[in-house]
């Protein structure tokens, strides 16, 4: 059983939500993106320089760049539940934890540093996909989370975060099993490893793969040139009373 208590009221009037239709995406620095911030800035520099080592022509250099990116973040960011996704980067940084969300955050400012437009899919997702994470505050759970799912403009294509490592297939390969959502591995250093799959793309004609996450995903909101817009769209997935208390029980626990 999953919380309506703790989601926006206008939300559980059952309001239908505009559904965003920009496409286009986005370098603009924004309240949550503040990619001109200095700490921003200092990230940059050491992804450029941690690209620089890696052996990955088969990749466009911004992948490089990214990828690089996402590995220093994975290792100065500590995973825990904060539940601001509304949060600036910079301040992200300055504390050294944040939740996926918030990581993905820091990764799409770096990514609008570096010259790379970024956008965001909203995925409105299931709250018991995040059960195992939760076991004994099942009841806690909000019944819907709104998920950024950030995007990438490489190469003159759109790449979807799932896929920065490599194909949904290639990862699939390399991995046997998909995200199970438990232990120490979270969304975000679930990417490095794993296919991501919200859409059922790694299903066959005859069965659902293990990465297949589709049926978590109550709706897709649409494409949104930032996730300030999003949220400016859709509201965060906790009520600003739910976030404040589960910041402060939960902002410093470390995702495991």
């Amino acid at each position: 059983m999953t919380s309506t208590v703790l989601t926006p009221w206008w939300r559980r009037r059952g309001a239908a939500p505009t559904v965003g239709g920009d496409d286009s995406g986005s370098l603009a620095d924004t309240p949550i993106l503040d990619w001109r911030h200095p700490r921003v800035a200092a990230l940059l520099a050491d992804a450029r320089i941690g690209a620089a080592h890696q052996d990955e022509a088969e990749y466009e250099d911004e992948r490089v760049l990214l990828t690089a990116a996402h590995r220093l973040i994975q290792e100065r960011i500590r995973p825990v539940y904060a539940m601001d996704d509304a949060q600036p980067v910079s301040r992200t940084l300055a504390l050294g934890r944040g939740s996926c969300s918030q990581r993905l955050a820091v990764l799409e400012a770096v990514a609008r540093a570096a010259g790379v437009r970024t956008r965001v899919r909203g995925l409105l997702v299931d709250g018991s996909f995040w059960y195992p994470r939760f076991p004994r505050l099942r009841r806690l759970v909000p019944a819907e989370v709104v998920l950024a799912w950030p995007e990438f403009r490489l190469g003159g294509r759109w790449v979807n975060v799932s896929e920065l490592f490599g194909s949904l297939d290639t990862l699939a390969s390399n991995s046997p099993i998909g995200f199970t959502n438990t232990g120490t591995q979270t969304l975000f250093e679930a990417l490095a490893t794993t296919a991501v799959d919200w859409d059922g793309s790694t299903c066959g004609t005859d069965s659902c793969s293990t990465y297949d996450l589709s049926a978590t995903v109550l709706r897709d909101l649409g494409r949104y040139p930032s996730r300030d817009a999003l949220f400016a769209a859709h509201g965060q997935t906790l009520c600003p009373p739910a976030r404040i208390v589960g910041n402060a029980v939960l902002g410093r626990r470390a995702a495991a």
